[in-house]
């Protein structure tokens, strides 16, 4: 009950707060599902359920404060109790609660039954974005936040989806049962989707799970619903609803990309390349917190640019961004950006901005590190 009543608060919530949900008015979205719809056919049930109520209620004690006021000589009654008025009105609601009753514990056994799923996905959030492991299948990438930093910034005009983009959406087939598996890294988050009817949290530690099956395909957005850190603003959910036959044909190309991208750790990589993929994976992953320049925002996040601590120390530079920093608000990217990615990142914060250390690190070599720890 509690998450039926958590999801539509929140579709409250975001319809009050959100330009994205105020298609469907102040009201909360109806949603593509069929789970979505029969929480919104509740929802209204409810709702008009206590506008009768309201208005019997506060017709009758308005009426009541007109009609027998002071003014019109109106004398108080002095009876004490009326036994057959006081079982009316207990076994009024009584009976208005059972009879909402039996929806909502049909439509909640329904929300809880993540069983016979088509496909799983495991979800874990990281401050401040998602990671998206389709199980079973050998795919997986982040998702981070796609607006640009200059309008977050204010350079430049604002986009439709300003902070509901992301650079990596998951991608579902519709017409298929799809369950979630969430948790997270580091700190709770909230993974909602308010066209699906999925809200459910990502605790550190444990796993929850969900599901849905979409009906429409399309582009559905949202956003982690848990206070997370300075960035929860910028951890939004995109999911794109596929038919099956290009979903079959989306996967095949990610596996041909994974495989080619395993490959090329064993290559010998350029510093122009090295650089250049550098800065796409810093723009994506690390721009948020240590800024586009480096200049950091001390003291948590300090700044990279001109930090010979680190210049002088490339293995506990490699080490830094693999293994993250106990206590501090650096998280571990071993899981997160793959051998090529991480020699990239850390090739270009040591040449960029000025910084001058003029040697690269190769993703062989990351791949060894993450091997010799058991990865």
């Amino acid at each position: 009950m509690r998450r039926l009543l958590v999801w539509m608060a929140g579709g409250l919530t975001l319809a009050a707060l959100n330009p994205m949900a105020l298609a469907n008015g102040w009201n909360m979205p109806e949603g593509v599902t069929a789970l979505s719809r029969d929480i919104y056919s509740l929802h209204m049930i409810i709702f008009w359920i206590c506008v009768v109520i309201g208005v019997i209620v506060f017709g009758a004690m308005f009426y009541s404060l007109f009609r027998y006021r002071h003014s019109r000589g109106a004398k108080a009654a002095t009876f004490h109790e009326h036994t057959s008025v006081e079982v009316i009105w207990t076994a009024i609601p009584l009976l208005i609660l059972v009879a909402m009753a039996v929806p909502a514990t049909a439509t909640l056994k329904t929300m809880y039954d993540a069983s016979e799923a088509d496909l799983d996905v495991m979800v874990t959030g990281q401050q401040w974005r998602w990671r998206y492991d389709y199980l079973g299948e050998d795919v997986a990438f982040t998702s981070n936040l796609g607006t640009p930093r200059e309008q977050i910034s204010g350079t430049s005009e604002k986009g439709e989806n300003y902070l509901l983009e992301v650079d990596e959406p998951l991608v579902l087939p519709v017409g298929q049962k799809v369950r979630l598996l969430l948790t997270s890294d580091d700190v709770i988050h909230s993974w909602w989707v308010p066209d699906l009817a999925v809200k459910q949290d990502a605790v550190p530690g444990f796993v929850n799970e969900n599901w849905v099956r979409i009906d429409e395909p399309g582009i559905y957005r949202g956003q982690c619903a848990e206070l997370c850190g300075r960035d929860h603003g910028f951890m939004p959910v995109v999911v794109e609803a596929v038919e099956p036959e290009r979903f079959e044909e989306w996967m095949a190309q990610r596996k041909e990309a994974a495989q080619q991208e395993a490959m090329s750790a064993d290559r010998e990589w350029g510093l122009d390349e090295l650089m250049a993929r550098g800065e796409q994976t810093y723009g994506a992953v690390c721009a948020a917190c240590h800024q586009p320049d480096g200049s950091g925002s001390p003291p948590a996040f300090p700044a990279l640019a001109g930090n010979q601590a680190l210049l002088e120390e490339p293995d506990r530079h490699i080490s830094t961004v693999i293994d993250g920093v106990a206590g501090s608000a650096m998280p571990a990217f071993r899981n997160t950006l793959s051998p090529v990615e991480i020699a990239a990142v850390v090739t270009y914060e040591r040449n960029a901005w000025g910084n001058d250390a003029g040697d690269s690190v190769q993703p062989s070599e990351i791949a060894e590190r993450l091997a010799a720890q058991g990865e």
